[in-house]
């Protein structure tokens, strides 16, 4: 593709060059130039894009995309932008042919449920006999083909580049997880989204958006970005999503339990590790049963059945889908074993989410939950006393430890993760820093009928300190030590 054709969706302050360029490729990072490739100069966190146009070059650039004016000294076409992070999404559409365009995609936003949402929406659309992808948290995937994934909602190139890969291969519907900072940070950016879905919002991230309102406006984005509008499906239980509900122009799909909303749980129970619910929509109603269990899962259901019913998926494949879809990692995920107890790893890393697995599991009726937690380092500290609240409340025994510490210090996480056990006055709780030996002293500790929850990282294989980032699963390690109790029996 040429430059000139590249450039022919953006706003370009000045030109200094060449417009009939033969462009191979987009890169976002120095490390990622290749011969023939234009180079978008972002600001990032932690660094500016800016510093790293020697490198560029000399990795073979031919183009480079900034906010600044070209330097004089350097003899490269120079393409000055008012907004380079949207200039990076939107040359990168156009170099993939805008692949958005020929699938149905569907975003989901919130602070929790994204995942979830993600896999029961996949379920309904494969019982329907449809082909989806999905970008998310836990990896990229369509046609039997797994991606790792660094984070929930990739750059704008990577994102492009999937979605073409997917339309290649025959994907119909592409189910993206849309993070706030992706939001904020332009990611998808020229992605019509025929279906924006707004889980929750409750306080996360607060170290990047400041403010709940911030962090509100990030994910209302997605809702007026480049939207197909064909419908917004929004929790109208939620606080937010009712603020959300109030400010939207295009239609609005509403779902919870409020007698309002058009997709409601009628009725439910919770019946050993199994639950039932019966769904009412505008023009019938639908019974299902899954092994997904919590009030909190039934906002997921509803959420992706909404947007089932949007599709236009028969209520008999939702019934289906859902029933079919027995796990989801790393969320409410069992850990097999043969000593009478009930091993959760579960991905909760906010004092809501905590709050929302414990009551799941006391629904179960344990003896006992013994709880495993921490959290993680160089991000919003003050969830960390709210979630220590929470534990001492819905846990009967808690293990504070490590999460992903980062630079922290993991004992002073700890310290403030038990301001909140102080705050109510609760001693119900213990302090391992190393998280491996919480987990093996909650499985030591426990006895036939207990329930030990070990929550914050889920599916994650890894646990990041200051100087290095450690291989490392809670659900591995829970089954290492299960494995070596289960031999002493």
């Amino acid at each position: 593709m040429t430059l000139k054709e590249l450039l022919s969706e953006i706003q370009v302050v000045r030109f200094w060059g060449q417009p009939d360029l033969d462009i191979s490729g987009i890169a976002y990072s120095s490390h990622l130039v290749e011969p023939g490739n234009i180079f978008v100069a972002v600001k990032g966190l932690k660094a500016d894009g800016y510093d790293f146009i020697p490198e560029a070059k000399q990795k073979g650039a031919t183009a480079i995309v900034s906010e600044r004016q070209k330097p004089e000294e350097l003899d490269l076409t120079w393409i000055q932008v008012p907004d380079a992070r949207e200039a990076l999404a939107l040359i990168s559409a156009t170099f993939y042919g805008h692949p958005a365009l020929k699938l149905k995609t569907i975003g989901i936003t919130g602070t929790k449920g994204k995942t979830t949402v993600s896999y029961i929406l996949e379920a309904i659309l494969q019982a329907a006999g449809l082909n989806p992808g999905v970008i998310g948290t836990i990896d990229y995937r369509w046609n039997n083909q797994r991606c790792a994934a660094p984070r929930t909602t990739p750059e704008a190139p990577d994102i492009q580049k999937i979605l073409k890969q997917m339309v290649d291969s025959g994907v119909s519907h592409c189910v993206l997880e849309v993070s706030s900072h992706s939001l904020e940070l332009k990611r998808v950016l020229g992605i019509g989204f025929d279906l924006a879905i707004f889980t929750n919002l409750s306080g996360e991230h607060l170290d990047y958006h400041q403010t709940m309102e911030n962090y509100f406006e990030a994910k209302k984005k997605l809702f007026f970005l480049n939207h197909k509008r064909q419908a917004s499906i929004v929790n109208i239980d939620d606080v937010w999503g009712q603020k959300l509900i109030s400010e939207l122009p295009m239609r609005t799909i509403t779902f919870g339990f409020r007698p309002e909303a058009l997709v409601r749980i009628e009725s439910f129970e919770i019946a050993g590790r199994e639950m039932k619910a019966q769904v009412s929509y505008p023009g019938g109603r639908l019974n299902f049963k899954t092994k997904l269990i919590g009030r909190h899962n039934l906002y997921n259901f509803l959420a992706a059945t909404s947007a089932a019913l949007v599709l236009g998926i028969s209520p008999q494949a939702i019934v289906k889908g859902i029933s079919q879809l027995e796990s989801i990692p790393g969320r409410l995920e069992f850990v097999p074993n043969s000593l009478g107890l009930s091993v959760i790893v579960d991905y909760a890393h906010t004092d809501n989410a905590l709050e929302n697995l414990l009551l799941a599991v006391r629904s179960l009726n344990p003896t006992r939950i013994i709880l495993i937690f921490g959290c993680g380092g160089d991000r919003d500290r003050s969830k960390r006393p709210r979630m220590g609240e929470v534990a001492a409340h819905l846990a009967d025994w808690t293990i504070i430890t490590s999460d992903n510490p980062r630079s922290e210090d993991p004992e002073k996480i700890i310290k403030d993760i038990e301001q909140g056990f102080l705050k109510v006055g609760s001693k119900n709780y213990e302090s391992i820093v190393d998280r491996r030996s919480a987990i093996q002293k909650a499985l030591v500790m426990a006895a036939p009928g207990d329930f030990v929850v070990i929550a914050g990282k889920g599916h994650e294989t890894y646990q990041i300190f200051k100087d290095q980032t450690l291989p490392f699963s809670d659900y591995e390690t829970a089954l290492e030590i299960i494995n070596k109790l289960e031999e002493k029996k």
